[in-house]
């Protein structure tokens, strides 16, 4: 039986559930390797990324960015520029952020409707092996496909005991429709969505009490990074932080109130009265009501699909036949880009062709004033990796204000840190905080995708003067340190 009659007994070669960057960016190849493609969502198409985050926030962050920047006479007038009263429009910069959804979830949908993918709107499940159904405001309907692919993504995670009312106290769903602009935010969490809305808030004016239940403001990043940040988009600004204390209690309303509690002994030490309060706790997996008992499958206890390397669902360790998972579902790297790295490995195996997504060469950034942008290993965790591989670890860093371009922006804060291994010098991490950090870190996750080592690093030419030598100059500096 030949191939084409195989497609015939099913109504799609591939059907698509969560019509995100993963899902969209899986539609997208899988279209070009000749399968008949339908995506199904349930809500706007695009997704997180594109509705209720990377997209709107960096409108958010590009307009009250340039609103700081106004406003700081000393760094203008060290330009020799000088600017009178400088005033802001609320609902016209929601206005941008709202424009810029509409235009990119618009392009996002034309462009799978231009290439012939089906778009059903609607709650998809799976209801068995090679079988979709789809409830709508009409009914439901079934569809069969040869292959599945999840990608449902993820919603903000609201700790218990936190009460959300989307006015006072909010996620940054709610956030980022910047309804109003409070005197004083609470932020609990210090990731790098925390950060993000500190920079807007205080670029706007507010007040920030940053809340952290561990014993480090920005955990998850780099301990050199995050004491920078520290000085640099923290301690300058209207903000105040707590460390090691849990927001047990929050009670919306004018004000909102919240009892912090010491994080270990879990005793209340103090109550803030404050306008509002953002819960950035990070987010957990939409995967509830998918109709994965019907292929006996079952998520982690946090909600999270499993899946092998080619990004097959897991039963009990084994992969389910045709069936497949991508993106915050999944938990592997909750990042929009890795997501559509994720579908397109996921459709090249669907093809019978082996392919695995290299997550150590996948960066990452926070588009804070300046930004932070990293790949690969913090060195904490290179160096943990050292020890059970048996290799030592070296780091390196370099500094924007040795920059001509940076001093010539006026722009001069900021460090280039590169980790990599002594022995043969291969580029293990690289973090980046500084003007234009998101821009310049892919130079190194190129170099950490072909495993280079800072020995061919070196040799390479950057032009002059430019930003891009901050990483020039910490791979010399690697090298002369041998």
């Amino acid at each position: 039986m030949s191939e084409m009659d195989v497609s015939q007994e099913f109504d799609y070669d591939l059907v698509i559930i969560g019509a995100g960057v993963g899902g969209h960016g899986a539609a997208l190849h899988a279209v070009s390797c000749g399968l008949k493609t339908a995506i199904i969502e349930a809500s706007e198409m695009g997704g997180t990324c594109v509705n209720r985050g990377c997209i709107p926030s960096k409108a958010l962050l590009a307009a009250s960015g340039r609103v700081r920047e106004l406003r700081n006479t000393h760094h203008l007038q060290a330009l020799g520029i000088q600017v009178g009263d400088v005033a802001f429009d609320r609902q016209a910069i929601a206005n941008h952020a709202n424009n810029l959804v509409s235009k990119i979830r618009g392009d996002l949908t034309n462009s799978l409707k231009r290439l012939g993918v089906d778009i059903i709107q609607g709650w998809g499940k799976v209801a068995g092996q090679q079988k979709v159904t789809v409830t709508t405001d009409s009914g439901e309907k079934t569809f069969t496909a040869k292959d599945i692919i999840l990608s449902t993504g993820s919603v903000p995670f609201v700790p218990p005991g936190i009460e959300i009312d989307g006015k006072t106290v909010f996620t940054s769903d709610d956030a980022l429709k910047l309804d109003w602009i409070p005197d004083w935010v609470a932020i609990i969490g210090s990731g790098y969505i925390g950060l993000e809305f500190s920079d807007v808030y205080t670029a706007l004016g507010s007040e920030i009490t940053m809340i952290e239940a561990l014993d480090q403001l920005m955990p998850t990043f780099d301990p050199d990074i995050a004491k920078l940040a520290t000085r640099v988009l923290i301690t300058p600004r209207d903000i105040e932080t707590h460390v090691g204390v849990l927001a047990m209690k929050v009670t919306p309303g004018t004000p909102v109130v919240i009892e912090l509690a010491d994080a270990k002994t879990k005793e209340v030490v103090d109550v803030l009265e404050v306008d509002a309060c953002l819960v950035a706790t990070g987010r957990i997996p939409a995967t509830k009501n998918l109709g994965l008992d019907a292929v006996g499958v079952e998520t982690d206890r946090r909600g999270f699909i499993s899946v092998d390397e080619t990004m097959a669902v897991l039963s009990s360790g084994e992969p389910v036949p045709h069936l497949w998972a991508i993106g915050d579902a999944i938990g592997q790297l909750m990042l929009a880009h890795a997501a559509s790295a994720q579908g397109v490995a996921a459709v090249e195996n669907i093809c019978g062709r082996h392919r695995t997504v290299d997550y150590r060469s996948i960066p990452a950034a926070a588009f804070t004033h300046p930004e932070i942008s990293y790949v690969g290993f913090t060195e904490p965790a290179a160096k943990e990796l050292g020890e059970k591989e048996g290799f030592e670890v070296a780091s390196v860093k370099s500094y924007f204000k040795g920059n001509s371009k940076a001093i010539a922006e006026g722009e001069a804060e900021g460090i280039a840190k590169v980790i990599y291994r002594r022995d043969t010098g291969e580029v293990l991490g690289v973090h980046i905080l500084g003007i234009h950090a998101s821009d310049l870190i892919h130079e190194a996750s190129n170099a950490i995708a072909l495993r280079q080592s800072i020995n061919t690093l070196v040799t390479l030419v950057h032009a002059h003067p430019t930003l891009s030598e901050v990483l020039d100059d910490a791979y010399k500096r690697a090298v002369g340190s041998h």
